[in-house]
């Protein structure tokens, strides 16, 4: 999980020069670009391909992370706009048959998040034969600003850099994977929240089929209301409408602008604007529309979300008495509020903080979950779904958002703020990603867990996944169909 020895260098040829690696049994290549950097005029621009280079490029060291507020566990060595990298850990001795490939997009919110980050290190699961990849993706201000005089400079539409860069992260991957002993042919595009709800919109997406092959959605940030382009950019013009001044803002003084497209508290059903947006050139509708329309990339999917996936983004809203939770439910649902009250019943202060938890995590990640393992299902595409019960310890609370990450990557170990865990715990995580690495080689994962239900058109079959897995059905089924219900009314 360390900087690889330079000992052990090891040369690879990319399309754009030779790249040194370094490692021991599972070779690591850190900092690889796959996109030129969007520094000066390329600010605010679809990303470019890279430079090539002559001589041999070291990749021993992480690049820089896409600039954001940075969290604990970034290891790149610092926050820049010159961020376009991915890193590649793969087996020193792959054998015969080219890998399986994982690449992972991280979440974030769309202002986070970075693939030098120490919960997806790629080695461990390398090591059990697959190549990994991790992919930076610019961030807030920087990946999603949509304004006017961008659209007019750029064939009518701006705004979604950050969904491009991930398009060109792929077309990387299909290009050069298999000089590092991967498979092009069998690409799994996976991720967690944001990073994953990207990969749901981009099977939505006409213009990019074919570059992955399987899907695994974790805690997926999907089925929200998404910006048309118009809105996103009159939220842009606020800025200012000199474009040119923007772009040639130190990064920094731009990075400030962030709070002013940013909500202090989230709106549950109302779109946001610095994040995907319907642009009318890469996404044509809703996810949700696409979704049960049938207007989706057929292909594997494993979905899943943890038990908790509210509560730690609720435990600093302001809202606490049973009278301001029920104004909060008027304005979010409108018309349907007293229903929304009857699902989500709340008669004192501790009630509320709890249904509030309940209510994000439900709007915001298990709903989606739930309504793509649903619509996969109804138009023919494989689908196994999952909701993740294990806390580290097997102790009694549930997991919140992100918990199941650490068990994918084995990284658990490595993680000095994750509760103390124990030898269930890393069973666990070797059956976890015995999974993630059957369904990438063979769009199946298998009997490792158990007995996993292939999911139906409800939506609800699913495994709970724990130190004893087991399958289940419908988790949370009325509150689903009551978001469900609320999201038809809208139509």
């Amino acid at each position: 999980m360390t900087d690889a020895p330079v000992t052990d260098r090891v040369v690879v040829e990319t399309t754009s020069g030779q790249v040194a690696g370094a490692g021991g049994a599972v070779l690591s290549f850190k900092g690889l670009p796959f996109a030129a950097p969007p520094v000066g005029p390329l600010r605010w621009r679809r990303p470019t391909p890279p430079a090539a280079w002559t001589g041999v490029r070291e990749a021993l060291r992480f690049g820089d992370d896409p600039v954001q507020s940075r969290g604990p566990n970034l290891r790149g060595p610092r926050s820049s706009e010159d961020c376009l990298t991915l890193n590649v850990w793969a087996p020193r001795d792959p054998g015969a048959a080219p890998l399986p490939v994982l690449v992972w997009f991280p979440g974030g919110g769309y202002v986070a998040g970075a693939g030098s980050d120490r919960r997806f290190d790629g080695e461990a699961l390398a090591a059990l034969g697959a190549v990994v990849v991790t992919c930076n993706y610019r961030v807030g201000l920087f990946g999603f600003l949509a304004h006017p005089r961008l659209s007019a400079a750029d064939d009518g539409a701006s705004g979604n850099y950050g969904l491009y860069d991930k398009i060109a992260a792929l077309e990387w991957i299909r290009d050069n994977i298999a000089a590092f002993g991967g498979d092009p042919g069998r690409v799994t595009a996976f991720g967690v929240s944001a990073g994953s709800a990207s990969v749901a919109l981009l099977l939505t997406a006409p213009g990019v089929r074919g570059l992955f092959h399987r899907a695994i959605l974790q805690s997926a940030g999907a089925y929200r209301p998404l910006a048309p382009l118009a809105d996103a950019e009159q939220a842009g013009l606020a800025l200012g409408a000199d474009i040119d001044a923007l772009r040639a803002l130190p990064t920094e003084e731009a990075f400030g602008l962030t709070g002013r497209l940013v909500p202090k508290q989230r709106g549950l059903t109302s779109a946001r604007v610095l994040r995907p947006i319907r642009d009318g050139r890469l996404l044509f509708q809703d996810d949700r529309d696409a979704w049960t329309g049938g207007d989706f990339e057929r292909m594997p999917l494993l979905v899943g979300n943890t038990a908790d996936e509210g509560r730690m983004f609720t435990g600093n809203w302001t809202i606490r008495t049973p009278d301001a939770y029920r104004s909060f439910l008027a304005e979010t649902f409108g018309e349907m509020a007293q229903e929304a009250e009857r699902v989500y019943p709340a008669a004192t202060e501790a009630e509320v903080t709890e249904q509030l938890a309940f209510l994000f995590g439900d709007s915001q990640f298990t709903y989606g979950g739930w309504g793509i393992a649903g619509a996969a299902a109804r138009h023919g595409a494989p689908v196994w779904r999952y909701i993740f019960r294990r806390h580290p310890g097997g102790r009694a609370a549930e997991p919140e958002h992100g918990d199941d990450v650490p068990y994918v990557f084995g990284t658990l170990p490595a993680l000095d703020a994750q509760p103390p865990h124990d030898e269930a715990d890393a069973d666990l995580s070797r059956r976890m990603m015995a999974a993630w690495l059957a369904f990438a080689a063979s769009g199946d994962p298998g009997r490792g867990l158990g007995a996993w239900p292939v999911g139906d058109d409800s939506g609800d079959r699913h495994l709970a996944i724990d130190a004893d897995c087991r399958p289940m059905a419908a988790w949370r089924g009325t509150q689903m169909r009551f978001l469900d219900r609320y999201y038809d009314s809208r139509s």
